[in-house]
């Protein structure tokens, strides 16, 4: 354990439960000048781009703002990175230019150009994603088939309302990247959009990836009211094989099937796949279906009932976990117990778990209270930080752009006037692609 991060998790436990010839001597010679000219200008033009918008990765931009750019600087009481060092600063700096992050560090003078605002002790954390919600249509009522038990053809992004109030409610609180999903009425729910939580934007503006990813519900809500051939563990398990066994079928033929577009990209590890599940027969049927037989991105969701007494041979397969919305589990296992899921989880050894809401269930706006608790229940609490910001990230391929404060990445930034999982802590400035979407001083307490 390195000690950046044993300094990091002791300052966020310490508030809560809780951081890029020719043929003559002349003509070669022109050639050579003008190949030289073109070099310079791809150069300045790269070098030009770089400055506009940093990839991650690159070095810091300390440059002055250029005609056009627009670029703020934050002034933190500390700042919590996420990235992979753990690095937890204390009075630092972070700059946005363009949308993008340019530099995170130790304080130092800010370039021309820039409008600094002083955050006196705030602290500021990465924008915390939720691989788990159904808000994007502003209400409680779910897109659900209920016809056809295996429908990889329905989509979620047409039902989405940018900045309705769930939406709101959810960036006021840190939220700042949703995969808004289809119910689990059926057994093959459809395809879910990731998408900005942006408060005033245009659906363009919003989305990340769409399709973001696909859902499928393996066991529980698929047997309630389906009365089709999925209403049986053993009816589901056979119609999600066929319509796999389809698409698989079409990859290794080199076909194009309409239906089973964005199924095909599943089976071909384009697209992930969040598996709704919670008991440990239908946790380790999943497990075997989606990664052991067809070998697909897949991150195993919710594990609130006895799942986790197979998180062991889990963290052997290596799948990823996205727990949640229950934190604990006192029945099921008979004996009485509390017992803190993402904690046995985190103890079996599985490397990567994340945190949800599965929002309305839980409020969205709660999903820091997921940490929150999960940390009370057990878990370390600088994971469970990282369990609702960088982890969700990773699960789902969006690291480059998503989850840490880092050069060239997203800047979702969140200020908080104390530690990110702390439920004293009041949100009071959330930045989106570097826009401020909420002010606590401007806008009032939201929630």
């Amino acid at each position: 354990m390195s000690g950046a991060r044993t300094s990091t998790r002791t300052a966020v436990g310490a508030s809560t439960a809780l951081e890029a010839v020719s043929s003559t001597r002349r003509s070669v010679s022109l050639r050579a000048r003008m190949l030289a000219l073109v070099a310079a200008g791809l150069l300045a033009a790269c070098s030009a781009t770089r400055h506009a918008t940093p990839e991650p990765g690159d070095r810091p931009d300390l440059s002055p703002l250029r005609p056009g750019e627009t670029g703020h600087a934050l002034l933190c009481g500390r700042i919590i990175t996420a990235d992979d060092a753990d690095r937890m600063l204390t009075s630092g700096l972070i700059l946005v230019r363009n949308g993008r992050i340019a530099y995170v560090g130790e304080r130092r003078p800010v370039p021309a150009g820039y409008e600094v605002l002083d955050c006196g002790d705030q602290w500021a954390m990465p924008g915390m994603v939720d691989l788990h919600s159904h808000v994007h249509s502003g209400g409680f009522m779910d897109v659900n088939d209920m016809v056809i038990p295996v429908n990889p053809e329905l989509r979620t992004a047409p039902a989405v309302v940018p900045g309705n109030p769930l939406i709101k409610l959810a960036c006021a609180s840190g939220i700042t990247t949703l995969f808004g999903i289809p119910g689990s009425g059926t057994s093959h729910s459809g395809f879910g959009i990731v998408y900005k939580t942006k408060v005033h934007a245009s659906f363009e503006d919003c989305v990340v990836r769409n399709p973001g990813g696909m859902k499928v519900a393996q066991a529980y809500n698929p047997e309630r009211r389906a009365g089709d051939f999925g209403a049986t563990r053993a009816g589901l398990g056979a119609i999600l094989e066929d319509i796999n066994d389809k698409a698989v079928a079409a990859n290794r033929q080199g076909r194009r099937d309409i239906a089973l577009e964005n199924l095909q990209k599943v089976h071909r590890r384009e697209l992930p796949v969040l598996i709704h599940s919670a008991g440990s027969d239908s946790w380790a049927a999943a497990t075997r279906m989606w990664h052991n037989t067809y070998h697909t991105d897949c991150v195993l969701s919710h594990g609130c009932f006895d799942a986790h007494m197979t998180a062991p041979w889990i963290a052997e397969t290596g799948v990823k976990i996205n727990a949640g919305p229950r934190t604990m589990d006192y029945v099921v296992t008979r004996d009485g117990a509390i017992t803190g899921t993402a904690a046995k989880y985190v103890a079996a050894g599985v490397k990567s778990v994340s945190l949800n809401t599965d929002a309305p269930v839980m409020p969205q706006e709660e999903l820091f209270l997921q940490g929150s608790m999960s940390a009370r229940l057990g878990a370390d609490s600088y994971l469970m930080m990282r369990a609702v910001t960088i982890e969700p990230a990773k699960q789902f391929n969006l690291s480059h752009r998503l989850g840490s404060l880092e050069v060239g990445k997203d800047a979702d930034i969140v200020l908080r006037t104390g530690s990110p999982l702390d439920p004293r802590a009041r949100v009071e400035r959330v930045y989106i692609d570097g826009e401020l979407q909420y002010d606590r001083a401007r806008d009032g307490q939201w929630f």
